[in-house]
């Protein structure tokens, strides 16, 4: 089968390139590094040809009230030009909980990615995933000092990168959902608690200060970033893959 994917440089994208062509699939990367522009659909043609399934990882260059034009465009593009290459698949990763927090550009813009398509020409597939583990370091960097990190308490269930990765390509291989698949770690933490576990990992004197208003996720309500009972659980534990990775 071949596959075309969207945002294959990047960390979630060459990990699915390779693990797709060990299994025998042609994996085609489609990326500004490989002559493909999204937004103005340069490239696009020559990535789709001969395509069956589109997986698209690609990523918004920023985080704010800019994400929703590169959302709008890249997937107007996509699935255009995936129309008129006979694709027969179109999956996107998406977020755990991006519909329930109107409050984060970011997630405002995610969640019209996902309605766009829906409401397209091709059977579709979404992938929703928590928080990866090797976000945690950019989490902690936002809020931090010499001497402390402020986290809110905030409810996270995060998820290792290579789990991400194996739902995708199992997703991706797979006849169209039409629907969601929600993808998440085995364990659940307060944020607060998780950047404890990170900092003592990692011989870190710095002290984790319990802030309701720190970062980003402070404006997240209740526990919505947590997979709900219907979720495929992943089954890397954030513990061990910190001891491993550092």
């Amino acid at each position: 089968m071949k596959l075309t994917i969207v945002g294959g440089t990047g960390l979630i994208g060459s990990q699915v390139v390779r693990k797709l062509t060990s299994i025998g699939h042609e994996a085609v990367p489609a990326a500004l590094s490989t002559g493909v522009d999204l937004i103005t659909g340069t490239g696009l043609e020559e990535a789709l040809e001969g395509a069956e399934v589109v997986v698209n990882l690609a990523n918004s260059p920023t985080f704010d009230e800019k994400s929703p034009d590169f959302f709008r465009t890249s997937m107007g593009n996509l699935l255009e030009a995936g129309a008129k290459a006979g694709v027969r698949h179109q999956m996107v990763l998406s977020i755990v909980g991006v519909d329930q927090v109107p409050q984060l550009d970011y997630y405002r813009a995610k969640a019209l990615q996902e309605d766009l398509l829906r409401q397209g020409p091709t059977p579709y597939s979404i992938v929703r995933a928590t928080q990866f583990f090797e976000f945690m370091d950019a989490v902690l960097s936002w809020t931090s000092d010499d001497d402390a990190v402020r986290l809110p308490s905030t409810p996270v269930q995060p998820i290792a990168a290579a789990d991400v990765v194996d739902a995708v390509v199992e997703v991706s291989t797979g006849a169209p959902l039409q629907g969601i698949r929600n993808v998440a770690g085995p364990e659940v933490f307060p944020l607060d608690e998780l950047g404890r576990v990170t900092l003592a990992a990692r011989d870190d004197a710095r002290t984790v200060v319990t802030d309701a208003t720190a970062g980003m996720f402070a404006v997240v309500p209740g526990d919505v970033l947590v997979a709900g009972p219907d979720a495929h659980l992943a089954p890397t534990h954030y513990g061990d893959w910190i001891r491993s990775a550092h």
